[in-house]
C-alpha cells in the first residue's frame, strides 16, 4: 500500500566556504519560530532508479529506494509546482513496488527501471517550533556524497520542509535570514538533479521531435508544437488519473479530444492516412475514461437539482436511492478506466504518438506561413458548426433535435479547439472566436447533460418503484430537466449570433 504526502520545501546551499564553516544560523525569532530543537543525525543510503535514458529525471520525477532514518522505503516524488512535490511512499523491498510502477507507466512503458545514482547522506535534523511547541518545519543539513558509475561528487545542502498546515510564508522568512548568513536558494531542484549534473549525467530535455527543416512561423511547426503539448498532457495526467486526483480524468479526455480535433482540422498538414488510426485509438481512450467522468458530472447535476427542490417535493428515501445508484455505476467505471491505462493498447497509443511526432508525415501545406494559412483551417471548422446548428434548429423539438444538437455540440468543441490552437499565431481574433464558440459549446453541453440526466432519472425512478419507494420526486426532477432543455433551445440563436462578429474579424 502506497501513502501520499504533499511536500513543500526549499533547498539552500552555502555561497562561500567561509559561510559553510559558520554553518546554519539560529532561526529562533524568525517569523513564528520560537524554538529550535535538535533531533540528532541519521545516515541515509538512497539508490535512485530511472530508465537508461533518464526519462524520469527529464520530467523532474525521482524514484528512490532508501534505507536509514525514520522513513526507509521506496519514495516516488511527483512535481506539483516549484518547491512543491507529492511524495508517494511504499514499504521497503528489493524491487520497485507495483503501486509505484503503475504511476510511472506512461513515461517508462516497457523500458526497465534500473539503478542510476547512489546518494549517501549524513543528515542532521532540527525541528522548528512555535510558541506552543507545535512543529512548523523540519530543518535538515545534509552532507551528501553522490556515486554514479566511476564519478563522484560531494556537497552540503540545507533543506527546510514545512509541517502539514504550516504557513508557506515561513519559507520566505527563513530565506531572508539565510541570505544574511551566506546561504542562497539552490539552483538544483533536487539532490538527484545536482548529482546528475556534477557527475556528468545531466538528462537531456524531452525531445521535441525530429528536425523537420520548417521555420518556426510555418503551419507545420505550429501544429507540431500544439500536438506535442497535448501528448505531454496525456503523459502527465496518467498518474493523476490513477491517483483519483480532482479533474484529472477531465484534463486527460480534453487532451485526447484536442489531438483528434487537430488531426482533422489540419489534415492538409499531416497525412490523414497516418493520423487517422491514431485518432481512432484516441477515441477509444476518451470513451474508456468518459464512463467515470460522465458519471461524476451526472451525479453532481442530479444532486444540484435535488438540492433546489422544496422539502415538500422530496418524498421517500431519495438521497439513499441516489447513493445506491451512483455506487453501482461508479465502481465499475473507475475499474474500466484503470484497466484501459494498464492495457497494452494504451502503451501502443503513446508509442504511436511519439513516433508520429518524431517523424511527422508532413504534407506540402506544412511549409505555408501560419499567419496566412491558419484562418482558413479555423473557419472551416466554424462553418461546419454553423451547418449543424442550422440543421438542428430546423427540426421540431424532440429526440431528433436532441440528437442534432448533440452533433452540433461535438462540432463546437472542434471549432473551439481549432481557434484556441491557432491563438498563439493569430492572436486576439482567434482568442475571441474561441471564447464565443466556447459559450455555444457550454450551452449545447448543458442541453445534452439534461438529455442524459432525464434518461438516468427515469432509470432511478424505475428502481425506486421496484423497491416500493415513491417515484414522485424523480418525476419532478425529470420535468424540470425538460423545462431547462427548452430554455436552452430558445437561448441558442442569440448565443450563436454572437459568434458572427469574431468570425468576420478572423476572415479579415
Amino acid at each position: 500500500m502506497a501513502d501520499t504526502k504533499r511536500e513543500i520545501e526549499r533547498k539552500f546551499e552555502f555561497r562561500t566556504t567561509k559561510a559553510g564553516r559558520r554553518g546554519v544560523p539560529d532561526l529562533t525569532g524568525t517569523a513564528a519560530i520560537a524554538a529550535v530543537t535538535d533531533q540528532g543525525t541519521a545516515e541515509l543510503d538512497a539508490v535512485y532508479y530511472d530508465t537508461p535514458d533518464q526519462r524520469l529525471a527529464a520530467d523532474g520525477l525521482t524514484l528512490r529506494r532508501r534505507t536509514g532514518g525514520k522513513d526507509a522505503g521506496w519514495h516516488l516524488k511527483l512535481p506539483v509546482a516549484p518547491g512543491v512535490r507529492d511524495e508517494i511512499t511504499a514499504p521497503l523491498g528489493d524491487t520497485v513496488p507495483d503501486a509505484l510502477t503503475a504511476l510511472l507507466r506512461s513515461r517508462v512503458r516497457d523500458t526497465p527501471l534500473e539503478p542510476q545514482v547512489r546518494l549517501l547522506s549524513s543528515r542532521h535534523v532540527s525541528h522548528l517550533l512555535d510558541a506552543d511547541g507545535a512543529l512548523l518545519a523540519e530543518l535538515s543539513t545534509d552532507a551528501v556524497r553522490a556515486e554514479r558509475a566511476d564519478a563522484t561528487a560531494a556537497w552540503t545542502e540545507v533543506e527546510v520542509e514545512l509541517a502539514d498546515g504550516a504557513d508557506p510564508a515561513l519559507l520566505d522568512a527563513v530565506e531572508k535570514t539565510f541570505r544574511k548568513a551566506g546561504l542562497r536558494v539552490s539552483d538544483a531542484p533536487s539532490k538527484l538533479a545536482r548529482a546528475l549534473t556534477e557527475t556528468g549525467g545531466e538528462p537531456s530535455a524531452r525531445t521535441t521531435g525530429a528536425d523537420t527543416g520548417l521555420a518556426e512561423d510555418t503551419m507545420g511547426a505550429h501544429v507540431l508544437a500544439y500536438l506535442r503539448e497535448q501528448r505531454d498532457t496525456l503523459i502527465a495526467q496518467d498518474p493523476a488519473v490513477r491517483r483519483g486526483l480532482p479533474d484529472s480524468v477531465h484534463q486527460m479526455r480534453v487532451a485526447t479530444r484536442r489531438l483528434r480535433s487537430a488531426f482533422k482540422t489540419y489534415r492538409r498538414i499531416l497525412d490523414p492516412a497516418e493520423t487517422g488510426p491514431i485518432g481512432e485509438e484516441l477515441r477509444w481512450l476518451a470513451a474508456e475514461l468518459g464512463v467515470a467522468r460522465d458519471q461524476e458530472v451526472l451525479l453532481e447535476r442530479i444532486q444540484t437539482r435535488l438540492d433546489e427542490l422544496p422539502r415538500t417535493l422530496v418524498l421517500g428515501p431519495v438521497r439513499g436511492r441516489l447513493k445506491i445508484w451512483n455506487v453501482a455505476r461508479r465502481t465499475g467505471s473507475r475499474r474500466a478506466a484503470l484497466a484501459a491505462l494498464d492495457s497494452r493498447r494504451h502503451v501502443a497509443l503513446l508509442n504511436a504518438l511519439d513516433a508520429l511526432l518524431a517523424d511527422p508525415p508532413l504534407q506540402k501545406a506544412a511549409a505555408r506561413p501560419a499567419e496566412s494559412a491558419l484562418p482558413a483551417a479555423v473557419l472551416g471548422d466554424y462553418e461546419r458548426l454553423a451547418g449543424r446548428i442550422e440543421a438542428a434548429l430546423s427540426l421540431d423539438p424532440g429526440e431528433g433535435r436532441d440528437l442534432a444538437l448533440h452533433e452540433a455540440r461535438k462540432a463546437a468543441k472542434r471549432a473551439r479547439y481549432a481557434a484556441e490552437a491557432a491563438a498563439p499565431a493569430l492572436g486576439k481574433p482567434a482568442r475571441k472566436l474561441g471564447k464565443v464558440v466556447k459559450a455555444v459549446q457550454s450551452l449545447l453541453g448543458d442541453h445534452q447533460d439534461g438529455v442524459v440526466a432525464r434518461e438516468a432519472l427515469r432509470g432511478v425512478a424505475v428502481q425506486a418503484a421496484g423497491a416500493g419507494e415513491s417515484s414522485f420526486t424523480w418525476g419532478v426532477l425529470h420535468a424540470r430537466e425538460e423545462a431547462l432543455a427548452e430554455r436552452r433551445e430558445r437561448e441558442l440563436p442569440q448565443v450563436w449570433a454572437a459568434t458572427a462578429g469574431p468570425a468576420a474579424a478572423l476572415r479579415g
